[in-house]
């Protein structure tokens, strides 16, 4: 057991390395490594959330069942979250435990849920810290249990609320100003698996516009987005995405999410 000197010079050498990365690839993981000296978890997912967009991929610790994140979560199963519906949705920012959100919820949809993600990753229990960024974006940081004897106490709570103006400071330093890619901001190795990942993305059927565009969507932005990064009409972005569709064969937007998170799985 550490004193709470030590504790506290531990979580100010933390703090300085979190300092330090803003702007940097390894900034999720020193900010997990923050929090993980404030409360004790399993392990830890980032995701930027916006209201009826596919959540961005930024950060996960999940040594199990992780393809259940790409290809069900991440794909159309975030819709269900808990949190998601009762945070992003309504534009709350945070501490919340599962227990806060549940009560808010259907329980034959909340049940669904859990037989949907919980009983497939070994999750017993789940708190969210929901930072706002501005332009209607979160960052949402889920940290999970895996012990069946295990739950986020209302002490653990009240400890990651004393720290939330902080870890909501850093958030919107490291990622306010930013355009929230999905190849962004990550640890190296990931950023590297998923920077592979979008090179090679379809890139033998599509051309080069095509598969510049096709990156984009998958990095969560709209078609207006994409309009604006590439300096092309909104029109012609509509048309790109039609021949793309058409091209992969993918009727619907979770279609094509679900395309592409496979790639990512299967990419070395």
């Amino acid at each position: 057991m550490q004193s709470d000197s030590q504790q506290q010079l531990t979580q100010q050498d933390a703090l300085a390395q979190c300092v330090q990365a803003i702007k940097g690839t390894s900034f999720a993981q020193k900010l997990v490594n923050y929090i993980a000296l404030i409360v004790e978890f399993d392990c830890a997912v980032v995701l930027a959330c916006r209201v009826n967009k596919h959540p961005i991929y930024l950060f996960d610790s999940i040594e199990k069942q992780r393809e259940l994140l790409f290809q069900r979560y991440l794909t159309n199963s975030f819709v269900n979250d808990p949190f998601y519906t009762e945070l992003v949705s309504k534009a709350e920012e945070g501490v919340f435990r599962l227990a806060d959100i549940a009560r808010y919820q259907d329980e034959l949809t909340f049940k669904a849920y859990q037989q949907q993600f919980y009983t497939h990753t070994d999750w017993t229990d789940e708190l969210s810290i929901c930072t706002n960024i501005g332009n209607g974006r979160s960052i949402v940081i889920y940290l999970g249990l895996l012990s069946n004897n295990q739950r986020f106490s209302a002490l653990q709570k009240q400890q990651l609320i004393a720290h939330f103006n902080l870890i909501k400071a850093l958030c919107s330093q490291h990622w306010g100003s930013q355009k929230l890619l999905l190849n962004q901001f990550n640890s190296s190795v990931t950023g590297q698996l998923i920077e592979n990942a979008l090179t090679s993305f379809a890139n033998q059927q599509l051309t080069q516009r095509e598969h510049q565009v096709a990156c984009l969507i998958v990095q969560g932005c709209d078609s207006a987005d994409i309009a604006s990064q590439l300096g092309i009409a909104l029109g012609t972005v509509k048309n790109h995405r039609k021949r793309i569709y058409a091209q992969l064969n993918v009727a619907s937007l979770s279609e094509f999410f679900r395309l592409f998170l496979n790639h990512l799985m299967h990419t070395k």
